[in-house]
């Protein structure tokens, strides 16, 4: 580490080792085994490829370049939820359950990077257990913490749930500069982090060996047809069904 970042809440050193973390989760590799783990779908990949006009090299590089940035977005979840746990106030990140625990002040908090990620079903479990956690004690607080919020908000949450709308002062929708502000006490803390998180990861980065992506998907699906990227895919989903053993496709 070579920079000294300035913010008052975290020290310097913590908060490079929690980038660090956060950057040595990222994923650098992916194989066929990976890259067909939810089944491909060889039809979908037709009509992208025939509808926009693009090569079948093309849609299935969109393809994983489209599931390695799912996963790094659950680092970056990692990174929202565990930075807290270098916060002064005992906050926890716990096995399961809630992601976000502080259980001298009673706050437990679930923590959501957009607004729009949980869909309805979702958001009633989620809104049901913490109607369950403030019965066991009038002064618990849950958060539905977003990070990518609609607007800056500390708000009673609002849901419907079988067409009847609930609200509860102790069930809360905040926004994560707002968290942040109620964590640390400082009101511009998510911004300040803001500001020098790119100079964090420069100094991370800087500091260890380049990695490039590590990617033997093409190489695999070759080995299962060499004439033809598009039978490979085929025959990686539909190799079982009836007929696929003398497919014909180009």
């Amino acid at each position: 580490m070579t920079s000294s970042y300035n913010l008052s809440f975290i020290s310097d050193q913590d908060l490079y080792n929690h980038v660090k973390e956060t950057v040595k989760k990222y994923r650098f590799s992916i194989d066929l085994k990976k890259f067909n783990k939810n089944l491909i779908d060889p039809i979908k990949l037709t009509f992208d490829s025939k509808v926009y006009g693009k090569r079948v090299e093309d849609i299935i590089e969109s393809e994983i370049i489209r599931q390695i940035d799912k996963s790094n977005t659950n680092y970056i979840g990692y990174f929202h939820q565990n930075i807290f746990r270098y916060f002064d106030g005992d906050w926890i990140v716990p096995e399961s359950g809630f992601d976000l625990i502080n259980k001298k002040s009673k706050i437990f908090v679930e923590m959501k990077n957009k607004h729009n990620t949980m869909n309805s079903s979702s958001a009633q479990k989620t809104y049901i257990a913490m109607q369950s956690k403030i019965l066991e004690s009038s002064d618990v607080v849950c958060m539905l913490v977003e990070v990518i919020a609609r607007r800056s908000q500390n708000i009673p949450w609002k849901i419907t749930i079988n067409s009847k709308q609930f609200n509860h002062e102790n069930i809360r929708r905040v926004s994560i500069d707002k968290f942040y502000a109620l964590v640390t006490g400082e009101k511009n803390a998510f911004k300040q982090l803001c500001e020098v998180l790119p100079k964090v990861l420069d100094d991370v980065i800087s500091d260890q060996a380049s990695e490039s992506i590590k990617n033997s998907v093409f190489k695999e699906l070759k080995e299962i047809s060499p004439e033809s990227l598009l039978k490979s895919i085929y025959l990686l989903s539909f190799s079982k069904y009836d007929g696929f053993e003398n497919l014909q496709i180009d």
